[in-house]
């Protein structure tokens, strides 16, 4: 039920949502000052949640920025930086440089082993598990079978978590390990990670969507992007929130 009432909440939490709604309100309110309130509302919405500047100060402010200075036995890779694409493959999505960057990692010898969480996160039906298609995706590149640890079971952050330490602690020594994932979900990662595991792990933020250089049109033209990124960002806050009072319970 939790699982449903997420997803549900993901989608009320979506910019253009509200936008449309105060339209709505806008249209169907009786009195010609309630329907300019409205409207005057919907379109500042739209124009502070389409700007790019606006966003990226924001990202800039949450992201956090992180360098490897050591090796580690694992590097923890977190799911939804995919989707299934046509025929059962591997569709690298915009969080992508999660896998690259994990990629990386094991090819300069910062990481000896990868550790692929991540599950289904369908409500209805059934889909290719994430962490399966990259497995096979890692082996194309190359990474041999004994350097791939696969968990594909988990459906969100914390599960990521409980499951990957239920892997870890079956290993024969106690491994130094890392999480991979994009930089704007590491502070939410870090409060259930940290909680969850006795030996905190050390963090690796990948894809940054706070922009540091500026062009004259992020000032002042709208970009569909900055409404989606938006929608990450906010998801992360409540996320942030709910996650830090939830960890509490185990």
């Amino acid at each position: 039920m939790s699982f449903i009432l997420s997803k549900i909440l993901i989608f009320l939490l979506k910019p253009i949502v509200w936008v449309l709604i105060t339209m709505a309100f806008s249209i169907r309110a009786k009195s010609e000052r309630k329907r300019k309130k409205f409207l005057f509302i919907s379109l500042g919405l739209l124009v502070i949640f389409s700007n790019p500047f606006v966003c990226s100060c924001f990202f800039n402010l949450y992201e956090p920025r992180g360098i490897l200075k050591k090796k580690y036995d694992v590097g923890i890779l977190l799911g939804g930086f995919s989707k299934p694409g046509p025929e059962n493959r591997l569709e690298i999505t915009e969080s992508g440089d999660r896998l690259a960057q994990t990629i990386l990692l094991y090819k300069t010898g910062v990481i000896k082993k990868i550790l692929i969480s991540g599950g289904s996160g369908k409500i209805i039906g059934t889909e290719p598990i994430e962490a399966d298609l990259a497995a096979d995706y890692l082996k194309c590149m190359g990474i041999p079978d004994s350097s791939i640890i696969m968990e594909n079971k988990s459906r969100n952050t914390i599960e990521n978590a409980k499951l990957s330490l239920g892997i870890l602690n079956k290993m024969e020594h106690n491994p130094t390990v890392v999480v991979i994932t994009s930089a704007w979900h590491i502070p939410r990662s870090k409060v259930i990670f940290n909680h969850i595991f006795e030996q905190k792990p050390d963090f690796y933020p990948t894809n940054y969507l706070g922009n540091h250089n500026f062009n004259i049109s992020d000032f002042i033209v709208p970009d569909a992007n900055a409404l989606s990124h938006w929608e990450i960002l906010l998801k992360e806050w409540v996320g942030y929130i709910v996650d830090s009072i939830r960890v509490k319970g185990f």
